[in-house]
């Protein structure tokens, strides 16, 4: 299953070109809802300390009001990146009232749509469309669904390995297209092995009975009065009752992953397409928009998917616009559930795995996905995250099926050359050693974070509410224990500051009408 890698890992190990691959940038993106001490979500409009939602580039917001977004520059190690996430945390709850952030992917004490608070952004035509397609994600697939939390970890391979990477195979492609074709086989691998990471780090095996909204489930069992789960889920935020646009009926679409330039096409193929069923929301509805055009997707990031191709955008360029332009910067791979163990919401176990698990999908080889290969793809994500510990359980695989714990076995195998790159020059061999920890998870998948939120919580006596309320009151405590050094209180202050000054100028400057400017944007081609 291995022999390219194996064959490039020897490349790479003849000379320096391993080395290289210690300077990949990692970057975070952390989801957390702040809730009242009871657990329901925020009504609050987004604390004024923290800046503005629409240009704070560390704090800002996802689809509510209340789901706050930490979001660290990229760095060169993973202790660097998750100190930056410390400090964010830190700012945030001394600018919170009375007020927790959740513990967990999956939100509790849910009072209906109308509970759930969309995100505003303010008056200028960017707040305004930011806010719109919020709107529409609402009337599309409900607001209760927007509110899962997760954690999106962004991976760039570094830039001096490349060319070294490229002659050692005899490519003679434009860097650039060289990289894309590179990153490509990344995403595509990331999907194929993608069910290890519900497995490996899955944090939602249940949920509350308030998140269904009374419409009960044919699926999960009653955990207690208050909560549903599976006996064997790893992530249940991953599974079939989570956020999904893929199906293939009616309006669901599926991104194409040979090629850059297939993706480019196929999303924007999906957000240039009518779809009858949005087009009976209306577009603008007795003088309210209601979502920003009435599309298979109203803009790309509503495509869902565990990993995608990124290029930051210049200012309002679109990302499909900006990926044809300038390429792949990086991946973000989007499947990582809340931590509850952590006060973070990650560890750094957890990081150093999934920088060698990327490391390991671009060097692997990856050929293009077919069409039963996607469905094989989509099943074994949904039956890891509903059933990922069940010792019998097989997931389907080119060569046939294959017990779960048998692939993850071979994959974990396989990554060791990678670690051991990792870990030159690294006395503690941390790359290594988280290694080790997920072998263990998959020998005993009571060792797993879902198990041991099951377990803990049939020790306690205790639903996934009061667990997850526990856990959020244990992480307050660390943070206030932990007050933020003068210095860094500064640094994050001047950013809200200075936030809240540019959404001013970007409101006074605004020249165009909120249909002329969206007009502008959707028309601008690559």
């Amino acid at each position: 299953m291995f022999e390219q890698f194996e064959k490039r890992i020897d490349l790479l190990r003849d000379g320096d070109a391993c080395l290289l691959l210690q300077d990949g940038l990692i970057g975070l993106e952390k989801e957390s809802l702040r809730v009242e001490h009871q657990g329901s979500i925020s009504q609050k409009p987004h604390p004024t300390g923290l800046g503005s939602a629409l240009t704070n580039p560390y704090v800002t917001t996802d689809y509510s009001e209340a789901l706050l977004e930490f979001t660290t520059p990229p760095n060169r190690d993973v202790a660097t990146t998750l100190s930056f996430l410390r400090e964010s945390h830190q700012f945030v709850y001394q600018n919170l009232e009375d007020e927790l952030l959740w513990a967990t992917s999956m939100p509790c004490v849910v009072k209906g749509e109308a509970g759930i608070p969309i995100a505003c952004y303010g008056d200028s035509n960017q707040g305004m469309m930011k806010t719109i397609y919020r709107r529409g994600l609402g009337y599309r697939y409900g607001r209760v669904m927007q509110v899962i939390a997760g954690v999106h970890f962004n991976y760039s391979i570094p830039e001096a390995f490349w060319p070294i990477y490229q002659e050692l195979l005899g490519d003679s492609a434009p860097l650039q297209d060289f990289i894309n074709r590179q990153y490509m086989a990344m995403v595509r691998n990331l999907q194929r092995f993608g069910w290890l990471v519900p497995y490996l780090f899955g944090a939602s095996p249940a949920v509350c009975k308030s998140f269904l909204c009374g419409r009960g489930s044919s699926t999960l069992q009653p955990f207690d009065e208050t909560t549903y789960f599976e006996p064997f889920a790893t992530s249940l935020r991953m599974g079939d009752i989570g956020y999904q646009n893929t199906r293939e009926e009616g309006v669901g679409i599926k991104a194409n992953y040979d090629s850059l330039e297939s993706y480019i096409a196929s999303l924007r193929c999906a957000i240039e397409t009518p779809s009858e069923e949005w087009a009976e929301i209306g577009v603008v509805v007795n003088g309210e928009w209601r979502q920003l055009n009435a599309n298979l997707l109203q803009i790309e990031n509503e495509y869902y998917s565990t990993v995608r191709p990124k290029q930051p955008p210049a200012g309002m360029e679109k990302p499909v616009v900006a990926l044809g332009k300038r390429g792949i910067r990086y991946v973000e791979l989007r499947s990582l559930d809340v931590n509850a163990y952590d006060p973070l919401g990650v560890s750094e176990p957890q990081l150093r795995f999934v920088e060698a698990f990327m490391i390991f999908s671009m060097l692997c080889e990856s050929p293009l996905i077919g069409q039963r290969e996607r469905r094989f793809i989509d099943r074994n994500l949904i039956t890891t995250a509903h059933r990922g510990r069940d010792p019998a359980l097989t997931l389907q695989c080119g060569e046939g099926d294959m017990k779960l714990r048998d692939w993850a076995g071979m994959i974990l195998d396989a990554m060791e050359p990678v670690c051991d790159f990792l870990d030159v020059g690294n006395p503690d061999g941390v790359h290594t050693a988280t290694l080790a920890i997920q072998k263990i998870k998959v020998d005993d998948p009571e060792k797993t974070p879902s198990a041991r939120m099951l377990a803990e919580m049939r020790r306690e006596g205790e639903g996934f509410y009061t667990f997850a309320r526990r856990m959020s009151q244990l992480h307050k405590r660390y943070f206030d224990s932990q007050p933020l050094c003068p210095e860094r209180m500064a640094f994050h202050a001047e950013a809200a500051k200075r936030s809240l000054d540019d959404q001013r100028e970007m409101e006074a400057g605004e020249k165009r009408s909120f249909p002329e400017f969206l007009q502008r944007y959707f028309g601008e081609k690559a």
